[in-house]
């Protein structure tokens, strides 16, 4: 890894842990964002809180509270970053909190992410930022850092689509090592043994550990959990619902330029 990177990381990793102290100090977590659901298919959530609530009463945007731009710092958008789609300053950015072994977060895979990527990521609108969050073991952590590997090369979201292909049994070694190294090889990692390298290291762990704190901070506890801007949504909703928050999202993000406020370097 050359100076560089290693110097983008870093501010990366510094955003990342202000963004978690702001976060904290305005008590946000289970009982303020993704309290109240116990499944992965669970309805969506939300308090009220984000930036796209709407309008006063006299008819424009309420202004962000330290509440939403706090949740918006979350926000990596980092040139370059393997695990994201979309670009770095669409107006709307939707974090996802997954599992390659949710069942869940497959659904949403297969089913909705490609429509909201036709819709809005296309045109602009939407950048997809996506965080490892292991729920169910061994083999949930073990993927994690797999497709962290993947993204070292540049092939996160290969891996992903590969991983998500196909429905896949819990803890059932669907995701040993050496499957694994096969998903990776059908994503088209070029460098396997680099890989192997990769996913044992301990940036794997660190990166992984970091957005797994990032997601416990704000209270998720099942897969798959969105922030769309600040607004949460819990489960694999149907396409309606993302698409609901995320046109919401959009032109409070709007309503939030024109009054100049809401900009991000």
């Amino acid at each position: 890894m050359n100076t560089s990177d290693s110097r983008k990381r870093s501010r990366r990793a510094t955003t990342a842990v202000v963004a978690l102290v702001l976060v904290a100090a305005l008590g946000l977590g289970a009982l303020s964002l993704f309290a109240g659901s116990d499944s992965g298919s669970g309805s969506r959530s939300g308090n009220g809180t984000g930036a796209d609530a709407g309008a006063g009463s006299g008819g424009r945007a309420k202004p962000p509270s330290a509440q939403e731009r706090a949740l918006t710092a979350l926000q990596r958008r980092a040139a370059g970053d393997p695990a994201a789609l979309g670009e770095k300053d669409a107006p709307v950015v939707l974090i996802e909190y997954a599992d390659f072994q949710c069942p869940f977060c497959g659904k949403f895979a297969r089913n909705t992410k490609p429509e909201l990527i036709e819709k809005y990521v296309a045109e602009g609108v939407l950048r997809i930022e996506w965080r490892h969050f292991p729920v169910f073991g061994d083999e949930s952590r073990a993927a994690a850092r797999a497709g962290w590997a993947a993204g070292e090369q540049g092939r996160f979201w290969e891996f992903h689509d590969v991983a998500f292909g196909t429905e896949r049994r819990k803890n059932s070694g669907e995701f040993a090592d050496d499957r694994l190294v096969a998903m990776a090889e059908e994503a088209g990692v070029q460098d396997l043994e680099r890989f192997r390298r990769d996913m044992k290291s301990p940036a794997a762990k660190e990166a992984v550990a970091r957005d797994a704190a990032e997601g416990h901070h704000l209270g998720v506890t099942s897969t798959p959990a969105f922030l769309i801007n600040s607004t949460p949504v819990l489960g694999a909703q149907p396409a309606e619902v993302f698409e609901d928050a995320i046109d919401r999202a959009r032109a409070a993000a709007g309503d939030s330029a024109g009054d100049g406020a809401g900009e991000k370097e």
